[in-house]
């Protein structure tokens, strides 16, 4: 059974920085596309960032692109967003996910595989 453990979250004023990190257990890593999700209450979750297996390929919601990095580590099993530039609007519960290893990216939710359990990050204005 694949694990997924998220560190990272805090609180932080406008316009700091942040580094999530989630460390997987349980599978092969290296074959897994990752992805980080967010939720604030009473809207669905949608994707942040998501990176291929190898690392090669990222793609960005555009609200956070040129703030926020994915990147992976397969010989630590984890996988990393730092968050730069943080607004108020980037609050939210922070989910790592892991797709299914067929899909490139795992950008949809039906491609999800595995969850973490969210780790919340607030940004005060």
């Amino acid at each position: 059974q694949v694990q997924l453990v998220e560190s990272g979250g805090g609180l932080v004023q406008a316009g700091g920085s942040l580094r999530l990190s989630c460390t997987v257990s349980g599978g092969t890593f290296s074959g897994l596309p990752m992805s980080w999700f967010r939720q604030v209450p009473g809207k669905g979750r949608e994707l942040v960032a998501a990176i291929s297996r190898g690392g090669a390929s990222s793609t960005y919601l555009d609200s956070v692109k040129g703030r926020f990095t994915i990147s992976r580590d397969n010989r630590q099993n984890t996988v990393y967003l730092q968050m730069n530039g943080l607004k108020p609007e980037d609050t939210a519960v922070y989910y790592c996910v892991a797709g299914r290893r067929s899909a490139a990216l795992a950008v949809t939710l039906t491609s999800i595989d595995y969850w973490g359990q969210g780790t919340q990050v607030t940004v005060s204005s």
